[in-house]
């Protein structure tokens, strides 16, 4: 045979196979989000017993049915808690979405089959295994499929409570009876659960609770029915429209009025805690039985610059106010924090025997934690120094543990200091551990549940000791995500500070192409938020859609502006107030112009911005205000004007419109939308029950009035996330990838 012939053909060969090396060592978006091909994996939820020295899990057994296992906190020794087996209905496994304890550990109540409200899964059914008899049974079983709320035992275990269709229930879970103990709820009276902004803005969802011995359960009340309906249309799932009604209260408009009962369980009767102030223009965002006749009660005004805190006592009817705290802009209940996963419980940490509470404020400029006594509302400072607090976690029988990272905003560690308020900041998290850390410690504060992660390290979960920082068990180790992304081209990831002509130092992370070289030019990517719920240049991993971008010949680059919560002190953080849209979007361009001038490999002819909600915002407003900076940017589930947002939120950081709206359109992007000279593609779902898509409809007005071309796509009856329906992540993420591609001649 000619020899030619064969060398051609091994040439071929040859080449088909670095090709296909090539291709395997760079990411699509198919593989990103059209397979399993790099999906992580993440640690189950757990539910610490016997005080910490115990947890249990969900966990899947050989034939892929759930059962809940035991671990020994000391050692990781695995039981069975409650077999598959055991959870067999006629047959079919019971499906275990959540579940709980009660008091006593003899009964397992199980969450199942659930439906969603507004951002969470949180009406289901429940049912309740019985370890002294082994039966399992279902509660309100008479009730509508996929209805009840928040179910939980009492102490003595004889009785559950729940929420259906707006109204506090008891079952007697021996007899099955039922009885009803609210009977005013109907939608616009919502008893012992919230409407959609104190769920969106303060994290409330389960709106009772029972006294410690079980007599009274404390529960919110709200009325709703002033509360203003905005409606979405689904113009897909008949042949006419349907509208979807929404209690939202907008900017401006009076929130939902909330007040706080008991009930006595035994009569069914309501005794209302009065509560100074009108009710419709304050907020009771928190509420905790401290002991059996020992509530307290956290009390916002509307503008949220004064927090009150209230002792209750139910024998006596007194109240007492122990604490007051205010601030000239906003003050906060439990801070964001990448190093949190508290959101939602706004109850406080109680230590000394439940005589005294943690506060996180920052009154003296920095955010610290205060004990606060009771009795007195005498306040001891536990992290005195200069530095921010991120999140506080546990105690154990002498110290606090809390996330805080003085040296570096970017990362987070775990520290802590004596309960006593004398005594040295000691830092617990070891150094082989850089990056970010959070933690889930039992409540003996000996073990804890430890993520860790870097910009070029997906998570890693471990059992550990306390204080010693001791691994006892690797939970997840993502192994096999590592190893995939091990045979891909990964960019460099870097860290970097930029101060710009105001003076303003801010952290940054920067991804660089693949074979970078500094003597190229190369178009940039900032991808943004820069509002007070969160940070972006942060040392965690950067995700495989950075990665990729910074594959297709991108500089991708996040920066932190002032206004967001990072590790600055109180006046970075609370400067943007009444200056959301203004301050935080000087500060990015400032930045990324300052950014552009430092860096020679940047193209300063294709500068790209992208976010998504308040992302998105921020892309509107430095396209519109900013467009000598700025060429390209996409936009997705912005606010458009300040004033179509939730009250709650809106008029934490920017006042009251009746003494400020100037300052609401000042901040608004769609003011400036007669400014845009560059590309724009503006993203929304119409089922945005969050961010309307009304944002979306407002602002492409205003560019029309002022005939200006851009681009748009709507993801009909899609949420704030725009992920529901088949194929839409996908979808979203090529429209928003060839659309850079294409207007930075990378097609």
């Amino acid at each position: 045979m000619n020899k030619t012939f064969h060398f051609l053909i091994l040439f071929f060969v040859i080449g088909i196979s670095s090709a296909q090396q090539i291709s395997d060592s760079l990411l699509t978006i198919d593989r990103i989000y059209n397979s399993s091909e790099f999906k992580g994996d993440r640690q189950a939820p757990i539910f610490w017993i016997e005080n910490g020295d115990a947890f249990v899990t969900i966990e899947q057994n050989e034939a892929e049915n759930d059962e809940l296992i035991r671990y020994e906190s000391k050692n990781y020794q695995k039981s069975v808690y409650l077999s598959a087996e055991k959870l067999d209905l006629n047959g079919n496994a019971l499906s275990i979405e959540d579940f709980s304890l009660s008091p006593d550990g003899s009964k397992v109540l199980l969450f199942t089959n659930s439906s969603r409200v507004w951002r969470s899964n949180t009406k289901g059914d429940y049912w309740v295994y019985d370890f002294d008899n082994q039966t399992l049974k279902q509660l309100g079983k008479d009730f509508t499929a996929s209805s009840l709320m928040f179910a939980k035992f009492s102490e003595d275990n004889r009785f559950v409570a729940y929420v259906q269709d707006f109204n506090i229930y008891k079952e007697d879970f021996k007899t099955g009876a039922i009885t009803q103990l609210t009977q005013d709820g109907t939608g616009a009276i919502i008893n012992g659960t919230f409407d959609w902004a104190y769920e969106e803005e303060f994290g409330m969802r389960d709106g009772f609770s029972w006294s410690p011995q079980g007599d009274q359960i404390a529960f919110w009340q709200l009325d709703a029915a002033e509360i203003g309906t905005f409606y979405m249309m689904d113009n897909t799932d008949s042949v006419y429209s349907q509208p979807i009604p929404l209690q939202y209260p907008k900017a401006g408009y009076d929130p939902s009025s909330a007040k706080v009962g008991l009930i006595d369980t035994k009569t069914a009767k309501t005794t209302w805690i009065s509560i100074p102030g009108d009710p419709v223009q304050h907020y009771l965002p928190a509420m905790q039985w401290v002991n059996d006749d020992l509530l307290l009660i956290q009390q916002l005004n509307r503008k949220q610059n004064e927090l009150n805190i209230f002792t209750y006592i139910p024998s006596t009817s007194t109240l007492k106010k122990i604490y007051t705290e205010k601030e000239d802009t906003w003050v906060d209940l439990r801070y964001p924090d990448i190093a949190s996963n508290q959101w939602g419980n706004n109850d406080f940490l109680l230590v000394d025997d439940n005589t005294s509470l943690l506060r996180m404020t920052e009154n003296d400029g920095w955010r610290h934690v205060y004990k606060i006594d009771l009795k007195s509302g005498e306040k001891t400072v536990l992290t005195p120094g200069d530095y921010d607090v991120a999140a506080y976690y546990a105690t154990d029988s002498k110290n606090l543990y809390f996330a805080a990272s003085p040296e570096n905003a970017t990362q987070r560690y775990l520290y802590s200091v004596p309960l006593s308020g004398k005594g040295k900041l000691s830092r617990i998290t070891p150094s082989a551990f850089s990056g970010v850390n959070t933690y889930n410690i039992s409540p003996n504060g000996k073990f804890a549940i430890h993520d860790h992660s870097d910009a070029n390290t997906p998570s890693t979960t471990r059992l550990i000791s306390l204080p010693q920082h001791k691994t006892i068990h690797i939970l997840v180790d993502n192994e096999q995500l590592k190893e995939k992304l091990a045979t891909l081209a990964l960019p460099e990831t870097s860290f970097f500070t930029v101060t710009t002509s105001e003076g303003i130092t801010m952290d940054g992370r920067m991804t660089e192409p693949l074979d970078f070289d500094k003597t190229k030019k190369y178009p940039v990517l900032f991808h943004v938020y820069g509002e007070p719920w969160g940070v972006v240049a942060t040392d965690t991993w950067v995700g495989l859609y950075e990665i990729f971008m910074a594959q297709q010949g991108f500089v991708v680059i996040n920066i932190d502006n002032r206004g967001t919560p990072s590790l600055k002190g109180s006046d970075w953080r609370k400067s943007i107030y009444q200056k959301v849209g203004v301050l935080n979007t000087r500060d990015q361009a400032l930045a990324a112009k300052k950014v552009l001038e430092t860096y020679d490999f940047l193209d300063k002819e294709r500068v790209n911005v992208w976010g998504w909600s308040g992302g998105g915002s921020m892309t509107q407003n430095l396209l519109f205000r900013y467009p000598e900076i700025y060429q390209t940017g996409v936009a997705v589930a912005g606010v458009a004007n300040q004033l179509f947002y939730d009250n709650i939120y809106q008029e934490r950081y920017m006042g009251l419109p009746s003494e400020d709206k100037d300052k609401f359109v000042e901040g608004s992007p769609a003011t400036y939308a007669k400014n845009l000279e560059g590309n724009l593609l503006l993203i929304h779902g119409t089922g945005d029950d969050n961010v309307h898509y009304q944002n979306m409809e407002y602002l492409v007005n205003e560019l029309i009035k002022n005939n200006k071309q851009f681009d748009m796509m709507a993801y009909p009856n899609r949420s704030h996330g725009i992920y529901e329906g088949q194929n839409t992540t996908r979808h979203l993420y090529t429209l928003i990838t060839q659309y850079f591609l294409k207007h930075n001649g990378l097609n």
